[in-house]
């Protein structure tokens, strides 16, 4: 039974990263259908990103009145709903409405996945499920490809993908009995505390802004990497765009083999080392970007920062329970996705700031910059939580 759900929390790693880059591949065929500028992307990104802040800073809330289990399940549902409202929209402004639903779906089930699997399995699990994540992130793109190049239009690409979506939720629904028989570090109840914490109390943990932080800069060193190394490589190093777009994707080769790797390496090293391990190789990757070293040693920085990223991550989820508590982890896992995704929101916008009024060159130190900042609040992380939960 245990190993049941485990495959079931496998694929539900893979319908999280499915929508997550269907909205870049799509939008190119989109915008020009609704009659908007290309920079509109943003505005629908920024309200997906938006409520799924609002609904991760709600996880704790809903666990506990649901479990892990509902929460998932209803959460792949709406977002099954919102891609299929995409595909049916005739207007902007319907897309932006769909959005809503988008951003609130993803936000909570990222959360109760995340904090369920760091309460009942070893954190080897954790890094394979978020590579899972990242095979979901590069299917989306392949079946918006496949919808596009067969002539199906975006809409059906994104039908397409709400389909597996409503499969999955029928499969989550079956195996919600699966949920409430699995116990770990969180007990019978999966480590959801008596009442659920306001954003205030969590605030108030030894211990919960640093990680707050960690992760704030975490992601914004990883967005900001997905969104301008293309650019980078074409302004700065004078590659091709159309050559520097199949480069950008190696950031993605690195962080997909590091999570696969990295789940073998959690047998021999702490959540901690694995971290600070993945903190060394990211600051080579930017060293190697950052040096007029040739093209060959430059996409090989962008691979290994990927590679760097890959266990931060899961490995820092992993060990929120053992920081703050299995009673607290929920509502502290919640608030480190919404940090998380403000992280995404406000980092690569800044840099384009900085890129147009300054240089696109100074890519390396932005990243080198905001990985100290991730280092400084780790280590304090570390030095507050030191004797495990108050």
């Amino acid at each position: 039974m245990v190993h049941l759900l485990l495959a079931v929390i496998y694929l539900s790693f893979i319908s999280l990263g499915l929508p997550d880059s269907l909205l870049g591949s799509a939008w190119p065929s989109m915008y020009g259908t609704f009659g908007v500028p290309v920079s509109y992307a943003g505005l629908i990104s920024m309200i997906i990103s938006a409520g799924t802040i609002v609904s991760s800073l709600q996880s704790d809330r809903l666990t506990r009145r649901l479990g892990p289990g509902r929460v998932t399940a209803l959460s792949v549902g709406m977002t099954a709903a919102a891609l299929f409202g995409f595909s049916v929209s005739g207007s902007f402004w319907l897309l932006c409405l769909w959005a809503v639903p988008y951003g609130l779906g993803a936000g909570s089930v990222d959360a109760a996945l995340n904090n369920y699997v760091a309460l009942h399995y070893a954190s080897r699990h954790m890094s394979w499920l978020h590579c899972m994540w990242g095979l979901g992130a590069a299917i989306g793109p392949s079946v918006m490809g496949m919808a596009l190049s067969g002539g199906a239009g975006w809409n059906m690409g994104y039908r397409y993908i709400s389909l597996l979506q409503v499969g999955l939720t029928a499969v989550l629904l079956l195996s919600l009995p699966l949920w409430r028989v699995h116990k770990g570090r969180g007990g019978e109840g999966g480590g959801v505390s008596a009442k659920p914490l306001t954003l205030a109390q969590v605030v108030r943990i030894p211990g919960a802004k640093a990680v707050m932080g960690a992760f704030f800069c975490y992601c914004g060193l990883e967005q900001t990497a997905i969104l301008w190394s293309s650019s980078y490589l074409t302004l700065c190093r004078g590659i091709p765009p159309e050559i520097a777009a199949g480069y950008a994707g190696l950031f993605f080769l690195g962080i997909t083999v590091g999570r696969g790797l990295s789940g073998f390496l959690t047998m021999k090293f702490s959540d901690a080392q694995m971290i600070r391990m993945g903190q060394g190789i990211t600051a080579v990757g930017i060293a190697a970007l950052l040096l007029p070293l040739g093209e060959a040693v430059t996409l090989a920085g962008l691979a290994l920062i990927g590679l760097g990223c890959a266990p931060v991550y899961p490995c820092v989820i992993h060990a929120t329970p053992d920081h703050f508590g299995a009673d607290r982890s929920q509502a502290v896992i919640g608030v480190q996705m919404a940090s998380a995704y403000v992280g995404t929101c406000l980092m690569p916008p800044l840099f384009g700031l900085l890129a147009a009024h300054v240089s696109p060159a100074l890519l390396p130190v932005y990243l080198l910059a905001i990985l100290a900042g991730m280092v400084l609040t780790h280590e304090r992380l570390l030095r507050q939580c030191a004797g495990g939960p108050s």
